[in-house]
């Protein structure tokens, strides 16, 4: 049995940069700065952007936790209205939905979600690129821990907790668009495939060591293979 882990942004869908105008909505009006405009979320949690941005901007980490749930309430808030407003455009990037039918047919794999996306905000983003979130049985968001290398960890101890399964870490496969994907389960001997879908090449993702990478998931049969042997 193999627990297949997707990231969201850049790897499921485009969100159409509704995530990113949410957040700096928010952190405007709860910190009066946006922060800086060259700081990279992805790859990032909601929260580690959050802390990251505001630790920048001076503000202490008690402070920041102060404020933290009213910010992420209003992120949300944000996000639910760029959504419905028609504004953004948010879609499944190529081959992501063939894939997942894929994958789900099988009897030797368990879909999940490995995303720096709070839990609220990864169904408002799936549901409105189409796709269903509930199709993902084991999960691990932002909203589970600040830190993406923790998540794995989560996600393997919940397939035990929820579905009785013990995966062995190296049957944890991690698919998404950045570096931050491709490590994060290194420690635990998480297999991880790169898809330069995102803001990085074929090669940068390769220079991080993954098992394979692929330019998209659009060869359907390829990135099954290299899933079920990996």
């Amino acid at each position: 049995m193999r627990l297949v882990l997707f990231d969201i942004d850049g790897t499921l869908l485009n969100s159409g940069g509704v995530g990113r105008a949410s957040m700096q909505r928010a952190l405007a009006e709860v910190f009066g700065s946006a922060g800086n405009p060259s700081y990279r979320y992805d790859g990032k949690t909601d929260k580690q952007i959050v802390r990251d941005t505001m630790r920048l901007e001076g503000h202490s980490d008690e402070h920041i936790d102060s404020r933290m749930e009213t910010l992420i309430g209003l992120y949300l808030d944000g996000l639910r209205t760029g959504v419905k407003s028609g504004q953004f455009h948010v879609r499944p990037l190529d081959g992501v939905v063939e894939l997942l039918d894929a994958l789900e047919a099988r009897k030797d794999v368990v879909l999940g979600l490995l995303t720096g996306n709070v839990e609220p905000g990864a169904r408002v983003k799936l549901s409105a690129a189409g796709i269903d979130p509930d199709r993902f049985r084991i999960n691990a968001f932002g909203s589970d821990h600040e830190l993406r290398p923790q998540l794995p960890a989560i996600a393997q101890r919940r397939a035990s907790e929820t579905l009785g399964l013990d995966i062995a870490g190296e049957r944890l496969i991690v698919i998404g668009d950045t570096p931050a994907d491709i490590d994060c389960g290194r420690s635990l001997g998480a297999r991880a495939i790169g898809i330069a879908s995102g803001h990085y090449s074929v090669e940068q993702l390769e220079a991080h060591d993954a098992y394979a990478v692929f330019p998209s998931l659009k060869n359907t049969q390829q990135v099954l293979e290299s899933i079920l042997n990996a």
